[in-house]
């Protein structure tokens, strides 16, 4: 099996940061409690220049925070949009964006729920517990407004459910109960400078 999957599509090799963060520009992380993360974002209807811009400075700004995947309201933009550079259970890896993204329900018969650890860039320091279906599949469009249709299985799927929820307003702290969700603030609370001190480190290191 191919190691590398972009927009869906197997590739020979592929470089360690997508060449969109190349041309990008870091931009602020939105947190938990601000109201364009709580909120359904708006679909997206001009596909263009600015669309690729702000798709080049998501992934530069996914990267200098080190996640898996980063929606466009996570910087503040209230817009159905997502990108990923993320591995399935496999080790093979998948990157690309997807506009307007749809989460196709999963018939019963062929779901199956997995608890793991689950963080978010929004939630600086949180890690948590989360029940996720074990397979994702996501239909949108691509920057140029093609049509894409990503599946992912493994912790590949759970990003795509992950970056799916933000863009429907919904936060993973949203799925913990009460309980769960005071231990995920408290994390944050002890681990946020942490967090921002990295984030800082790989600003510097990649010349951001």
């Amino acid at each position: 099996m191919p190691s590398v999957f972009v927009q869906g599509t197997p590739v020979e090799s592929y470089p360690p940061l997508a060449p969109e963060a190349r041309r990008g520009a870091v931009r602020r992380i939105t947190e938990v409690g601000e109201q364009v993360l709580h909120k359904p974002c708006r679909d997206v209807t001009e596909f263009g220049p600015d669309l690729a811009a702000l798709i080049d400075d998501m992934f530069l700004t996914m990267y200098i925070a080190d996640g898996a995947g980063l929606a466009a309201n996570q910087v503040g933009v209230d817009l159905r949009l997502f990108v990923y550079d993320c591995p399935d259970d496999e080790g093979v890896r998948h990157v690309g964006h997807i506009v307007n993204p749809v989460l196709e329900p999963l018939p019963p018969a062929g779901r199956r729920l997995i608890d793991d650890s689950e963080g978010c860039l929004s939630v600086p320091g949180a890690t948590m517990e989360v029940p996720r279906p074990d397979r994702a599949v996501v239909r949108g469009y691509d920057k140029d407004g093609g049509p894409l249709v990503i599946e992912g299985t493994g912790y590949f799927a759970r990003c795509l459910a992950h970056e799916t929820d933000h863009v429907n307003g919904h936060v993973y702290l949203d799925r913990l109960s009460a309980r769960e969700r005071r231990r995920a603030l408290r994390q944050v609370a002890d681990r946020r400078d942490e967090v921002f001190a990295r984030r800082a480190a790989n600003v510097a290191a990649l010349g951001a």
